[in-house]
């Protein structure tokens, strides 16, 4: 098993290094595309979609719905629409936390399939969104290279800060092995990080990128603990078997679903101009 996810990783680093690094921004368009069709494939069992035509059809519309925001937000420039979005996003998932703490008494609030489907169209197409309009940016690369290491660190700082000193279980009902002394070490790890970032990549003050990555870093964790919740209540292990030794997609993104549009709005708001 560790043989295999050490495999899967690297392929997966290796593929992700070398569309950012190397080529335009319009393949990691492409890359995105398929990332978020996949995990909206992966999203619908979740939402109550088991058969193979009504995944394909979730997938689709997803693709179609996140194509015709696109093309006004970023093809059109639209960046107050963009904004909008985002916010709205940030609502969201301060709604998703509420419906966490409130598991599963929260589930007769959710539990419908169309309420499910929408909620996967809510974690996704912001995500999207964001990634394509920071990729595109004149370091568009740094970018999305900083939202990926910010994410990995908190979950680095988490895990090592939890398994040394967790105690106060975060959200029992949930992930029993998530504690708050994990999310400390996680959000300590993210300031550590951003301060690298402002030495390395510079920023007009200091507190910008802390301003920016410590907040995508908190909710990070929210993305993480609602695909747990609806895989608890669904029954579901894994979102899929895609990636040997790592299960699906969105097994591997849903803490990044959460923080990218958190960043693009911070650093939208910030001026960073990084």
């Amino acid at each position: 098993m560790l043989k295999q996810r050490v495999i899967t990783a690297i392929i997966m680093v290796s593929v992700f290094a070398s569309v950012l690094v190397f080529l335009p921004w319009q393949a990691f368009a492409v890359l995105a595309a398929g990332v978020f069709l996949v995990g909206a494939w992966e999203w619908a069992p979740l939402a109550g979609v088991t058969s193979a035509l009504g995944r394909i059809a979730y997938a689709l519309s997803t693709g179609i719905l996140g194509a015709v925001l696109s093309y006004f937000t970023h093809w059109q420039g639209d960046t107050e629409l963009l904004q909008t979005l985002l916010v709205g996003a940030c609502v969201w998932w301060a709604v998703a936390l509420l419906w966490i703490q409130g598991y599963p008494s929260s589930a007769v609030l959710w539990r419908a399939p169309p309420l499910r489907m929408l909620m996967g169209w809510l974690v996704i197409l912001p995500a999207w969104l964001g990634c394509l309009y920071l990729r595109s940016q004149t370091s568009g690369a740094w970018l999305i290279l900083i939202v990926v290491l910010a994410v990995a660190a908190a979950d680095i700082g988490a895990y090592f800060s939890g398994r040394a000193f967790g105690k106060r279980k975060l959200a029992v009902n949930v992930s029993p092995g998530k504690s708050w002394e994990g999310v400390w070490g996680g959000l300590c790890a993210s300031v550590v990080f951003a301060l690298i970032v402002f030495f390395v990549a510079g920023a007009p003050y200091w507190w910008v990128p802390i301003v920016v990555i410590l907040p995508s870093a908190m909710i990070s964790v929210v993305g993480d603990l609602l695909e747990s919740m609806l895989k608890r209540h669904t029954g579901i292990k894994d979102s899929s078997q895609l990636l040997p030794g790592h299960g699906g997609v969105l097994d591997r993104i849903d803490g990044l679903v959460a923080a990218v549009p958190v960043f693009t709005l911070a650093y939208l708001s910030a001026g960073w101009g990084l």
